[in-house]
């Protein structure tokens, strides 16, 4: 579990399209339940479409009823893994694995909104089975340093820095 700079816990929801390869959505909020759940998934569906099926794992937030019947609803299926098997949905752990490698194990956050703001500033990260996740993610705010998730670059000496 991730936490802020005083201990307290933050969760993050990540979806990532499957086929492409994008980061579609990280969403970071002290609690995930269904209802931010299905304000999210909403959002991206009106953006991109709804998907033929969502994968995910077994939690309440993703489990509840009210999620479950919006998305057969919308057509979409359901894909959830077996409880203690990460492996099933081992590209979408993959990158939550590099995420906080990267970057939320070297930074101290005072707030979820700070965290992120800080994850979705970087423009992508490589996972550990060498395959580039690439944000699709607005940023209307300006890029922050990313050193981390530039190949360890200091910001002078990244391919996107200016002079």
């Amino acid at each position: 579990m991730d936490r802020t700079h005083d201990g307290r816990a933050f969760r993050m929801l990540t979806v990532i399209d499957e086929f492409t390869r994008q980061s579609l959505a990280i969403h970071v909020d002290r609690r995930l339940n269904s209802e931010k759940i299905l304000d999210r998934i909403s959002e991206l569906f009106v953006k991109h479409g709804p998907p033929d099926q969502i994968r995910s794992d077994n939690g309440a937030e993703f489990t509840a009823i009210a999620v479950r019947e919006w998305l057969e609803r919308v057509g979409v299926k359901t894909l959830f893994i077996a409880p203690g098997s990460p492996w099933e949905n081992g590209y979408n752990e993959s990158f939550n694995g590099k995420l906080r490698d990267e970057l939320l194990n070297v930074e101290i956050f005072y707030t979820p909104r700070e965290a992120e703001v800080l994850i979705e500033s970087c423009d992508s990260i490589t996972t550990k089975s060498g395959h580039t996740v690439h944000w699709a993610i607005d940023h209307p705010h300006q890029k922050l340093s990313c050193h981390a998730l530039l190949s360890r670059l200091t910001p002078r000496s990244s391919p996107n820095s200016r002079p």
